[in-house]
């Protein structure tokens, strides 16, 4: 379970406190730099089964390796770009498979429980230790965007641009659902134990975790239209999106840790950037960088109407905001594919004074 690429390297923070008053000692984060060194620094915030992959090499292309990359819409050769592994997660930042320092085993279940402003605490001092500073911009969707809103509300001043997308300023009881589902599935394997399975151990309730999870990643139109009821040959009644969604299930449960996801599943259902700030529009009203937020058509986890009621109080609250929704028959997928729709739209927001000007 690692991220394979050329770019991986980590750096100590040491002791780190979390949200929750415990100490998490020894703390490494992962994180991917690509670019100009010499170039404003990108800051890049993955999502829940995404890693600091994000550009890749040519033998393991990245996540978002066309749109990031040389004359690509955010461009290498002017900008440096970082991706951190986010704490909790198990491709090579401190998480369940690390091991606790107080007893020389893999922390597994054990492993504390972190939130959103724990991860991006641990990316500002992951940050420093590096010399950095200052950014051009933080960008992310989904789990990611969670981290870019907050690091607005967290370091004010740390970034010129925040550009979160598929995201709102709060986990919406819908989407609760959908990871009560999944999180359900984990605990009622057989293999679970509690989450102290063996290494190696295939979860199976983490290939439903997964295919729950994909069905609300993108549309109904889209479903319908890739498979069309399609039967898969010679291995009796089988329809094509059934196969689909066992062999994403299997091959997601095979390179992603049942302690990670169920720990940061937790950590979005926690997400709430108005958590003890007098609610979501007091918090906003303190964030400084200018904000360009994009949402999807047919996302089913971050209702666009809420991300746009976001950018209307940053607005009312006469802050550099600009909102932009994208249509897609990808649904909440759509920050992952359709570059050529809206990556000219982060292209001019890098590159000019206003974040209103990135619309002309």
């Amino acid at each position: 379970m690692s991220c394979q690429t050329e770019h991986t390297n980590k750096v100590s923070i040491g002791t780190l406190l979390l949200e929750n008053g415990k100490r998490l000692s020894n703390v490494e984060i992962a994180y991917e730099k690509v670019g100009n060194p010499e170039g404003e620094v990108i800051v890049v915030c993955h999502a829940l089964s995404g890693n600091h992959g994000t550009v890749g090499t040519p033998n393991y292309p990245g996540w978002w390796h066309e749109f990031i990359g040389p004359d690509h819409y955010i461009d290498t050769n002017r900008y440096q770009v970082i991706t951190m592994n986010v704490l909790g997660g198990c491709n090579g930042s401190t998480g369940p498979l690390s091991i606790n320092p107080e007893t020389d085993r893999k922390y597994g279940s054990s492993f504390p429980a972190v939130t959103i402003r724990d991860i991006v605490h641990s990316q500002y001092q992951a940050l420093q230790k590096l010399g950095i500073g200052h950014v051009k911009a933080i960008i992310g969707g989904s789990l990611g965007g969670m981290q870019v809103l907050e690091w607005g509300h967290l370091y004010p001043l740390f970034s010129e641009i925040l550009i979160p997308m598929a995201v709102t300023p709060y986990f919406t009881d819908y989407a609760l659902a959908y990871n009560s589902i999944g999180r359900h599935a984990i605990k009622s394997d057989p293999l679970w134990d509690n989450g102290n399975y063996p290494e190696g151990t295939i979860i199976k309730g983490m290939e439903i975790a997964r295919m729950v999870g994909l069905v609300t990643y993108r549309t109904e139109s889209l479903f319908n239209e890739r498979f069309n009821r399609e039967k898969k040959e010679g291995v009796g009644i089988e329809y094509q999106v059934d196969s689909y969604l066992k062999y994403q299930g299997k091959k997601f449960s095979n390179r992603f840790d049942a302690n990670s996801y169920l720990l940061l599943l937790q950590a979005m259902d926690q997400f709430d950037i108005g958590l003890n700030r007098d609610g979501w529009k007091n918090a906003i009203a303190g964030m400084q960088a200018k904000v360009c937020m994009l949402s999807f058509s047919n996302d089913l986890l971050y209702p666009p109407p809420l991300a746009e009621e976001l950018v209307k109080e940053l607005k009312e609250c006469n802050k550099d905001a600009v909102y932009i929704h994208v249509e897609t028959r990808f649904g909440h997928d759509g920050f992952l594919v359709e570059f050529e729709k809206w990556g000219h739209y982060v292209k001019n927001v890098l590159e000019r004074k206003e974040v209103t000007e990135c619309l002309t």
